[in-house]
């Protein structure tokens, strides 16, 4: 199967300070980047594009708003003029795909407040690393179903701490239900990127998660080309499976070091994947490249600022691969220092 592009149309011009205080991605045209009309229209599918208006991620939902990876997340951010909402996905124990940040979520629900839950309390090693915790794939949906989320970064984001306790831990289906709500309310195409979380774990404990994702694409009828869909990993063997299981969209994230897990044992790294050999290694597979940010605007190790733009999204370009940023945040702790204003982190 060939790679593909799918860009939503523009629906309302977005006003980036609108949401500075969100955690959004949008797709960026650098100055010097060659346009996406310099692509074969082959490489395109058929389809030539220029991007006029960069398209806004909502990562994990207005997650400056609202405790992340919530449908009052997910509402609050397409109310504020989101293109695409970005919900993270893990897998139960029954094979339910639900929306958190992690499949540990000690730190994004109640479930230490639960005593029946205490003994589920584990140590476990997830992409080589040691976590401590409880973990989705220990619980079926319905017990999930019984715990509540809460802000996971209470310090950064107090505000956000008045609606813990509310809302339940929404799955795949139930996210998508919602965007179908909405979009029938309000007359817009509403675009939905998943990221499939720790592929290689889940699919060690016979959990795997591209197939359901698929299938509940395919059931909302968006399991096509041209759906405003965005299929999310940091891995890579699952989007080269997916490219073969699905005519949806297909993003490789890239990290701001180290590599896909799934390729430790080869030697790759983000960095070599985003050199022209790499970029273009990715487009023989993948529709976008969704690099961390410091990969596009590199800051200096010294100071912490930004200077001139890097060349990925020119090389992405050329490639005919559209270019999704991730994550910008308004406190000044996640910002470079020449974006800072006071000294408080959490301002």
């Amino acid at each position: 199967m060939t790679s593909r592009l799918h860009l939503s149309p523009r629906r309302a011009l977005v006003a980036a300070s609108a949401f500075t205080a969100l955690a959004l991605a949008p797709v960026v045209s650098a100055a010097n980047a060659a346009p996406l009309e310099s692509a074969s229209p082959d490489r395109l599918g058929g389809h030539v594009v220029q991007l006029d208006e960069p398209l806004v991620f909502a990562h994990r939902g207005a997650s400056g708003y609202r405790p992340e990876h919530t449908l009052a997340s997910y509402r609050l951010a397409i109310e504020q003029g989101a293109d695409y909402i970005e919900p993270d996905l893990v897998s139960t124990s029954d094979g339910a795909l639900v929306a958190r940040h992690e499949n540990e979520i000690s730190g994004t629900t109640d479930v230490a407040d639960h005593p029946e839950f205490a003994d589920r309390r584990t140590t476990k090693t997830i992409d080589g690393n040691q976590v401590t915790g409880w973990f989705t794939e220990d619980f079926t949906l319905a017990e999930l179903k019984t715990l509540r989320a809460k802000e996971r970064l209470p310090q950064v984001r107090p505000d956000n701490t008045a609606y813990d306790g509310l809302f339940e831990v929404p799955t795949l289906e139930e996210v998508l239900t919602l965007v179908d709500q909405l979009e029938a309310e309000t007359g817009r195409t509403i675009g939905v990127a998943p990221e499939i979380k720790h592929s290689t774990y889940f699919d060690s404990l016979g959990l795997s998660m591209e197939e359901p994702l698929v299938d509940t694409l395919d059931r909302f009828g968006l399991d096509k080309e041209r759906s405003a869909v965005a299929i999310q990993s940091f891995e890579v063997s699952n989007l080269k499976e997916l490219n073969g299981l699905t005519d949806a969209p297909i993003v490789q994230l890239l990290d701001g070091a180290g590599g896909p897990y799934d390729l430790k044992a080869q030697g790759v790294t983000y960095a070599s994947m985003l050199t022209k050999k790499g970029i273009r290694a990715i487009a023989s597979y993948a529709d976008w490249l969704s690099p961390n940010k410091n990969w596009i605007l590199p800051r200096d190790p010294a100071t912490g600022a930004t200077g001139e733009p890097s060349n990925v999204v020119g090389l992405a370009h050329r490639a005919g691969l559209p270019v999704v940023i991730w994550t910008l945040r308004a406190e000044n702790q996640f910002m470079a220092t020449n974006f800072r204003v006071g000294a408080d982190p959490n301002a």
